[in-house]
């Protein structure tokens, strides 16, 4: 059975899709796209503050779920700009701890509204 994951301290979905399912003992976040809930358009300061609002966004939908960033066993990045790999990992390092969450990073040629950065994760309860 599917249970929906919401919260209004994330950016609301912007198409038909949740922004988080739990199935069982796993929540699947859908992407997040670095939109501030609060005035619905991304930060100031590149790709380090839109990382670092992309996982302040899981990180509340996780915190709805009940859980935490520990509570993450997968990620994956997707990033409009290699080049801003390492700009991204400094702040993502800044999120999880060890043992890391498994990751998968990869380069896209556009994302929704010009994001240079979306993260989704799947966590454990």
């Amino acid at each position: 059975m599917k249970q929906v994951i919401s919260t209004l301290q994330a950016p609301a979905a912007i198409g038909p899709y949740s922004q988080a399912i739990r199935v069982g003992n796993l929540v699947y976040t859908s992407g997040q796209l670095p939109i501030d809930p609060a005035t619905g358009a991304f930060p100031e300061g590149g790709i380090t503050a839109q990382t670092r609002q992309s996982l302040l966004n899981v990180q509340a939908i996780l915190a709805e779920a009940g859980l935490s960033m520990s509570d993450v066993v997968k990620t994956t990045v997707f990033l409009a700009d290699m080049n801003d790999f390492a700009a991204m990992n400094a702040v993502y390092a800044d999120f999880f701890s060890e043992p890391f969450p498994a990751r998968s990073a990869v380069a896209v040629k556009t994302l929704p509204k010009g994001a240079q950065v979306e993260i989704e994760v799947i966590a454990a309860i």
